[in-house]
């Protein structure tokens, strides 16, 4: 199907985005922080000390995130005219207001990311949950004057009862689900959300931590993804480009973040926007499952 036969929008059929575009991409930005005496769980020194032992090493290297990486990487993205997908701590809001209030005003999607990124809700009862939920948003509220409508978990990990959770608690939508190409809804008793897959492939934690690979393979991961989704037949898709600012906000490595912003901006067939934007899209189309 060509890009001028399925300029209506969403839909099963045709499904599409603003402008006949089939690819959408959302620079999603880990804007982290860990509870008083909890770490990263992976740091520089590739090993964790044993018998569950604070590790200062890790703790300095997460603290990085907030206090360099995370603005370094949106002032990159600004360069580039694009918005960020914040996905912000409760801490993160507490202990950097002005800044989160400032990357508010200048157009970044602010998104709940969970009190601390150590607080994985499996890990939860349900009343931390609730509270890792309740009191994230009034933190990121308190620091924006406005609420979060968008909610991603620390590593994109919640139940449907969490996701309830979140429904019950005005969002509009969350991104914990790997299950989906296309947003969908759900569902519950009492209300509904928004659900918005995340894509994996591009996220630079595994990807240097992990496998050990380069900064310049990561821009050559996202060339030879672009490349190989063109030579298929068309779909209209979510890429998802994730960065934390403990990782690749230093810079040796955020240049390549700059490399593919500037690859996306001047592709005028990409649809650069965020996780929100693409709510209210669906929102204002009146869709449900697509």
């Amino acid at each position: 199907m060509s890009e001028t036969e399925c300029e209506n929008g969403l839909g099963k059929q045709g499904l599409c985005w603003p402008g006949g575009r089939r690819i959408a991409v959302v620079f999603n930005l880990a804007y982290e922080m860990w509870s008083p005496g909890a770490t990263s769980g992976v740091g520089p020194m590739g090993n964790l000390l044993a018998d569950g032992l604070f590790d200062p090493n890790a703790d300095s290297y997460g603290r990085y995130n907030a206090t360099h990486g995370i603005p370094r990487l949106v002032s990159i993205l600004e360069r580039h005219g694009i918005s960020a997908t914040l996905m912000t701590s409760g801490l993160v809001a507490e202990a950097f207001p002005d800044q989160l209030r400032t990357y508010a005003e200048r157009g970044h999607d602010i998104v709940g990311h969970g009190l601390a990124q150590n607080m994985i809700f499996p890990t939860l009862s349900t009343q931390d949950a609730l509270h890792s939920i309740t009191r994230t948003t009034k933190l990121i509220e308190a620091a924006t004057g406005r609420r979060p409508v968008g909610w991603i978990s620390p590593r994109v990990t919640s139940s449907t009862d969490i996701q309830e959770m979140l429904s019950a608690q005005g969002y509009a939508w969350h991104a914990d689900v790997l299950d989906g190409d296309h947003p969908y809804i759900q569902q519950f008793r009492d209300g509904s959300i928004l659900a918005i897959p995340m894509s994996v492939e591009f996220n630079d934690l595994p990807h240097a931590m992990r496998f050990g690979r380069t900064p310049r393979q990561f821009v050559d991961l996202f060339n030879e993804a672009l490349a190989g989704i063109r030579a298929q037949p068309a779909e209209t898709i979510i890429l998802d480009i994730l960065a934390h600012g403990h990782c690749y906000g230093r810079p040796a490595a955020a240049w390549a973040i700059d490399e593919i912003a500037k690859i996306c901006r001047n592709d005028e067939t990409i649809w650069l926007t965020t996780r929100s934007e693409i709510s209210t899209l669906c929102a204002g189309l009146g869709k449900g499952p697509i």
